[in-house]
């Protein structure tokens, strides 16, 4: 797991969850932390600003998008790959 795009991704998780970036586990999902949906879409928006990448997301069906929100850990992996692209194309 790439260090800084995990510290980078906890830290947009922490904010919309309004908590420290200390208290993120990688296991946790957004709605162990109280992330409701508004706050799933503000924080695909802000990943997608700080990395300058286009998140495959369906806010009208989560379950039909190409981004794996099912936990912390799952969204790390899920924007490393979009920035592995990113830089490859």
């Amino acid at each position: 797991m790439d260090e800084a795009i995990r510290e980078k991704v906890v830290r947009i998780i922490a904010e919309q969850a309004v908590v420290e970036p200390s208290d993120v586990s990688m296991d946790q999902t957004l709605e162990d932390l109280g992330i409701d949906s508004l706050g799933l879409v503000e924080s695909i928006f802000a990943i997608e600003e700080e990395f300058d990448i286009q998140v495959p997301f369906n806010a009208n069906d989560p379950s039909q998008s190409d981004f794996d929100i099912s936990s912390v850990a799952a969204i790390v992996t899920a924007v490393e790959g979009l920035v592995a692209d990113r830089k490859a194309g």
